[in-house]
């Protein structure tokens, strides 16, 4: 069944308000995206818990999908009176045909080479080098497939470090794909913690697929005690409030890898952390940071 996209420019300050009257009124789904991708206008959000990005982009576009009988301009105009907003005139309608949105997914996602024997390989294709450390993982709803610069930093840092033997906790584990790479590459014992319980669920799921030993629970529910290597791979704000809680389980000589920090954010982290840890040079990957210290 194809169904209808209806794309509009639409004001910053409007967007949200007309997204839901959108959504109210019957639309399927409405995408709000930067007018200005990919020019030199163009302007990255980045949104962390507790620290909500203050509006969208100065100009921005509304996608909304429609049903393939549905009445666009009617709807535009319910949703805009909703919304106390003038009915937009503007738009453009395509139709979007019927696809294997499946296969079309997995299609956008290949074995990820971390390293000459480090592989990240989703669950449906073949590993490239079966001699290889092969973490198998698909796309999911947490986060971790090894497609971002800050995971990539962080498998980086596993697989130059760990020797074998040593304890770790992946806090903000998401998928687990930390705490497995760390089982994988010889870490005598795993924990992850998250605050979601579903990126929980997914953590031992993938643990069970990849066929390791990992321990996933939620924040109140992991044990006391301290670690040879602690790794945080989350966003800047959270790291920054949860200094003295990640210090703390990092034992004395021990590793703490952090990471989801952008470069002009380092100094700031580093600062924070600085009463415990003695950093190495920030590691830099398409404008993000890992940050790994030894606790004096």
């Amino acid at each position: 069944m194809p169904w209808q996209s209806v794309r509009l420019l639409v004001d910053s300050k409007q967007a949200e308000l007309l997204s839901d009257a959108l959504v109210d009124a019957g639309a399927l789904s409405v995408s709000l995206e930067d007018a200005d991708a990919g020019t030199v206008d163009e302007t990255p959000l980045f949104g962390e818990p507790d620290y909500p990005t203050a509006e969208l982009w100065p100009h921005s576009i509304a996608r909304v999908l429609l049903d393939e009988h549905a009445d666009a301009a009617q709807m535009l105009a319910t949703a805009a009176k909703q919304a106390g907003i003038p009915v937009p005139t503007e738009y453009t309608i395509e139709t979007v045909a019927e696809q294997d949105w499946v296969r079309l997914t997995q299609s956008q996602f290949d074995p990820i080479s971390i390293s000459p024997r480090l592989w990240i390989v989703p669950t449906w294709h073949t590993a490239p080098d079966s001699h290889a450390i092969n973490l198998q993982l698909d796309p999911g709803l947490a986060f971790g497939t090894g497609s971002h610069p800050t995971t990539r930093l962080c498998l980086r840092w596993l697989d130059e470090h760990l020797s074998g033997g040593e304890t770790l906790l992946d806090y903000g584990c998401g998928s687990g794909i930390l705490a497995i790479a760390a089982a994988k590459l010889g870490a005598a014992r795993v924990d992850g913690v998250d605050i979601d319980a579903q990126a929980v669920t997914a953590s031992r799921d993938n643990a069970a697929l990849n066929g390791v030993r990992a321990h996933f629970c939620l924040p109140g529910e992991i044990a006391a005690g301290q670690y040879d290597i602690v790794v945080a791979n989350i966003l800047t704000n959270p790291l920054k409030g949860m200094a003295p809680l990640l210090a703390g389980r990092v034992r004395p000589g021990g590793q703490l890898v952090l990471s989801g920090i952008l470069a002009e954010q380092a100094d700031e982290v580093m600062a924070i952390y600085r009463d415990w840890f003695e950093f190495d040079p920030p590691a830099i990957d398409e404008g993000w940071v890992r940050l790994a210290g030894v606790k004096k």
